[in-house]
């Protein structure tokens, strides 16, 4: 596995920060750290690649049902390697959509199906509804029929939660090597949410030791409890049978560094976020264009 991420500070994925010495505050819109050209439309470093991103709005069938989805992707018309991006219990709301944006702003086609709304779900449901995970794989082939993307391959992003409906995708429903090349999760949840607080603490998904996919997982040492061991668990097992692991954790960072937004946000989480939206880049491109 690759050693955890601790040299943090200001300097990261290669890329030199120089800090203003100014007294202001550190979390919210206003301070002096703040870059609305990154947080809304993903524009990075000058030596990131940046794409401007059109949004297109299409749906999908699904044992007729109908689910919406979002695709990010350049706007120049040249075809990119392809992500399937899974949401968590919060949906595919605006938040959600920020993030989608900034990573096909990297230069990728990115495809992110609103899995509550075509089931009449509300946001941050409880229980774990098992259809969601048959809905995301068919977006998958959705995703792959897609005449604007490189190879015939995606990768798997996800956030909290749906780190464990992508992961049910690429073993549960055998499209590992085949259809997808990696798997990379944000905070992931990598434990059937409908189970048990023990299971929730003690034990990670069986379906972490079928992967034979590259797996990266960016977490802040700050992160609940129980998110981070299960997440820490489940990257020992798979790398003590022989997987690919890559565990990306960033000190001082708690949870959802991502997406905590207005003055709940910090200069810690824009330096966890910006970093990783590097990471996975490099990762997913590795994977695919390669």
């Amino acid at each position: 596995m690759s050693p955890v991420l601790r040299a943090f500070g200001l300097l990261m994925a290669g890329v030199l920060i120089t800090v203003p010495l100014v007294a202001d505050d550190h979390t919210g819109s206003g301070s002096w750290w703040w870059d609305d050209d990154w947080w809304e439309d993903g524009v990075m470093y000058s030596d990131v690649e940046n794409h401007e991103v059109e949004i297109d709005r299409i749906e999908y069938q699904r044992d007729d049902i109908d689910i919406p989805a979002m695709v990010a992707r350049p706007a120049d018309g040249e075809a990119y390697p392809a992500i399937l991006w899974a949401h968590g219990r919060r949906g595919l709301d605006d938040l959600a959509e920020l993030h989608v944006k900034r990573l096909a702003a990297r230069g990728f086609v990115v495809l992110a199906p609103d899995m509550y709304t075509g089931r009449f779900m509300e946001s941050h449901p409880l229980d774990h509804d098992y259809e969601l995970e048959g809905d995301l794989n068919r977006g998958l082939d959705v995703l792959l029929e897609r005449d604007d993307i490189v190879g015939d391959r995606a990768c798997l992003v996800s956030i909290t939660r749906g780190g464990y409906k992508t992961l049910k995708v690429a073993v549960t429903f055998e499209r590992q090597v085949a259809d997808v090349a990696c798997w990379a999760g944000y905070y992931p949840h990598l434990q059937d949410p409908n189970l048990g607080e023990p299971h929730q603490v003690y034990r990670y998904a069986s379906e972490v030791n079928e992967l034979e996919i590259p797996m990266m997982i960016l977490i802040g040492d700050e992160e609940q409890y129980q998110r981070h061991r299960t997440a820490r668990m489940a990257a020992d097992g798979l790398e003590s049978r022989g997987g690919e692991v890559h565990w990306i954790e960033y000190p001082g960072v708690g949870r959802g560094f991502d997406f905590r937004n207005g003055n709940n946000r910090t200069f810690a989480d824009d330096l966890a976020s910006r970093d990783a939206m590097i990471r996975v880049t490099r990762f997913a491109n590795r994977h695919l264009r390669d």
